[in-house]
């Protein structure tokens, strides 16, 4: 099984070495794959050194599988040329997600519909990722009419460049500055890049994946994001309004019988998800349930998951253990 990593030397590339390394994903060739200026770099995965390779080199070896984290640019320019070679692209940007010839997957939730005619699989966003999991058993059973999201995501999820320049207000340094505001001590309602209408493309994108993950358009759906100063982990306060009646602990009990998620709701104990208990786990963490007394059949819930592996490189490789364990990829081994 020959994989490439594609931004193999970004925050979310190392994170997928490291989660591909922990699940004994079955690699028999390594490639690892960055911009010219990284190339001819040491790099270590699974205890042996490998050199950082160009996007040609890597197409020309073709891959089994190429996990993509390297932006949507980049996505959007090579990922068809890696496909046009047989090898199947799972794309972290938001390049190809709103593609209607292009698969959204979260593993736990519609990864029957891949084939092995899909050759770029789109991965979500990560504040996506963990809401539809939880959303998934209430969906299924009550349907969903109406969703009013607040997310309260971490800066890695702007990169490392955010982080470190949280670090740098934390130490008193004057650095580079990614954001348009001190985020250290800070909140900014603000997180991409802002619409005509006043919604962040952030915010859009939970609206959009959410209805395309879960093959319902008719979804009523409102999200405020807002980057808040932790450095590993997503938080999420939602609110669902159901179509039909439901009972909280029918939901609770589904909730905890779902695969991936764990419910931390013991609020008299002081017991419910947070982001620093969150932080290099793989499961969504639900918890503070409780039904909305202001309108009938609604509820809400606070989700929490570390946005660089669920939210991004844990699921990619989920999708790619899928892949393997069908057999919808393996055509291009190469015997060394």
């Amino acid at each position: 099984m020959r994989v490439a990593i594609v931004g193999v030397t970004g925050l979310v590339g190392t994170v997928m070495c490291q989660v591909l390394e922990e699940r004994k994903f079955p690699i028999t060739d390594f490639l690892p794959v960055a911009s010219p200026r990284s190339v001819g770099k040491d790099i270590t995965f699974n205890g042996k050194t490998y050199k950082i390779i160009g996007m040609q080199d890597a197409i020309d070896q073709k891959p089994d599988i190429a996990i993509f984290s390297a932006g949507g640019g980049t996505s959007k320019e090579w990922a068809p040329k890696f496909a046009a070679v047989g090898t199947t692209v799972i794309d972290n940007s938001s390049a190809w997600r709103m593609d209607n010839y292009k698969k959204l997957v979260v593993p736990e939730i519609n990864a029957p519909e891949l084939s092995t005619s899909d050759k770029i699989i789109a991965n979500p966003n990560c504040s996506t990722i963990q809401m539809v999991l939880a959303l998934l058993p209430i969906h299924r059973k009550f349907g969903i009419e109406r969703l009013v999201i607040s997310t309260y995501q971490s800066v890695s999820g702007t990169g490392v460049a955010a982080v470190k320049q949280m670090e740098d207000e934390r130490n008193g340094v004057d650095g580079e500055k990614v954001y348009p505001h001190v985020i250290d001590k800070n909140c900014l309602p603000h997180g991409g890049d802002f619409g005509a209408d006043g919604y962040t493309t952030e915010e859009v994108k939970l609206v959009t994946e959410t209805r395309k993950i879960l093959g319902d358009d008719s979804i009523q759906i409102t999200a405020t994001v807002v980057r808040v100063p932790v450095v590993g982990g997503h938080s999420e306060s939602v609110n669902i309004e159901t179509k039909t009646p439901f009972e909280l602990e029918t939901i609770i009990a589904d909730l905890k019988a779902t695969p991936g998620i764990i419910v931390q709701d013991d609020p008299a104990n002081n017991i419910y998800p947070m982001p620093l208990h969150a932080h290099n786990r793989d499961e969504v963490f639900v918890g503070r349930i409780r039904r909305d007394t202001s309108r009938p059949n609604a509820l809400n819930m606070w989700i929490v998951s570390d946005n660089l592996r669920k939210g991004a490189a844990t699921n990619a490789v989920q999708i790619a253990e899928y892949l393997v364990e069908n057999a919808l990829v393996g055509a291009n081994i190469v015997s060394s």
